[in-house]
């Protein structure tokens, strides 16, 4: 399946799974080494992070905990530039190693305002681990710790990501064909 049609628009494969399993794999591995002793609370961003935390989860193997939270800033094909929380954090992170794990980071404004949220809220160290990121469509100074993947700044699905709430189900990323 080299070609889907997603509502009005159609995709074509970009990555497939075993690209994404390798690198995922990676990061894992990379995160097991440097967050050994850190008893991190990872927080995966939903919806689209869901797949990359689920996976990543599963090679983690040092002592932690997973919540979730839920943002919004994306309708259709483009962000809004704002970011509308959904479901927030429950718990304390004061005094902890914290890991927000993304789907992907794109412009930075989200990520932005979630680190300031942990910040404030009293975290001792905050990393991020990022499944994708567009290095041409960053406009925030923000660090991400963990790249699975750099891509073009190019629309896709799949692997958690959606178009208009469809795709998310999709094992590999899909590439927007343009009209």
């Amino acid at each position: 399946m080299n070609t889907i049609q997603i509502k009005d628009k159609k995709f074509v494969l970009s990555i497939p799974e075993t690209e994404i399993q390798k690198a995922v794999r990676e990061v894992g591995e990379i995160m097991n080494r440097d967050l050994a002793d850190k008893n991190p609370l990872f927080i995966c961003v939903l919806n689209g992070a869901f797949m990359f935390a689920g996976d990543l989860m599963k090679i983690v193997n040092v002592p932690c905990e997973i919540t979730f939270i839920k943002l919004s800033s994306y309708e259709g094909l483009y962000t809004t530039g704002t970011v509308k929380e959904i479901i927030g954090l429950n718990e304390s992170v004061v005094g902890r190693n914290v890991v927000v794990v993304e789907d992907i980071v794109d412009t930075g404004i989200t990520m932005e305002r979630i680190l300031g949220s942990l910040l404030a809220k009293g975290a001792s160290e905050i990393r991020i681990a990022t499944f994708l990121q567009k290095p041409d469509a960053l406009q925030r100074d923000i660090h991400v710790d963990y790249v699975a993947m750099k891509i073009p700044n190019d629309f896709i699905v799949g692997y958690g990501l959606d178009y208009d709430g469809y795709g998310r189900n999709l094992k590999e990323i899909y590439t927007v064909v343009s009209d």
